[in-house]
């Protein structure tokens, strides 16, 4: 099976000059966790996701305290998280995005999203532009069926 077979080909997204906060709330309504990032011209430019929400708002040492309880100043996340409204998505958006083509395999596209730690790949032309988008869950939902379970 190959990514063509089960990617999303409506791909919503958004802008790197969004600001921040609407971007934060636009992921809330549609209750999804990112996004990819396309400028004007149509290029994918990154992808902006709650995970860098997190890493904007909490301390650059977090990853590194382990098991560790942490208790962070409230008030400083707090006024973090009101400063987002000052922020644009290009200011927090992850620039090195994880890409493959309509033609990569299935197999290929699950080994990407668990190496290299994300939940979405967007799908790429030949003009490097998006045409779909695949998630952890598509991929998921795919072997389930191929396995023969009935899923909605």
């Amino acid at each position: 099976m190959k990514v063509r077979d089960i990617m999303v080909r409506e791909v919503t997204s958004i802008n790197p000059d969004d600001n921040a906060q609407d971007a934060l709330m636009f992921l809330f309504k549609m209750r999804i966790s990112g996004l990819p990032v396309i400028d004007a011209a149509g290029k994918l430019v990154g992808m902006f996701t709650e995970k860098d929400i997190l890493t904007a708002v909490l301390p650059s040492y977090i990853e590194k305290v382990g098991r560790f309880v942490y208790e962070e100043d409230p008030k400083s996340i707090k006024k973090k998280f009101e400063g987002l409204v000052n922020l644009t998505v290009s200011q927090l958006m992850r620039k090195d995005v994880v890409t493959v083509d309509e033609n990569t395999s299935l197999c290929e596209a699950a080994r990407l999203i668990l190496t290299q730690k994300v939940r979405r790949i967007p799908v790429l032309n030949k003009e490097k532009r998006v045409i779909g988008i695949i998630a952890r869950e598509d991929i998921v939902k795919a072997y389930a069926r191929e396995a023969g379970w009935e899923i909605d």
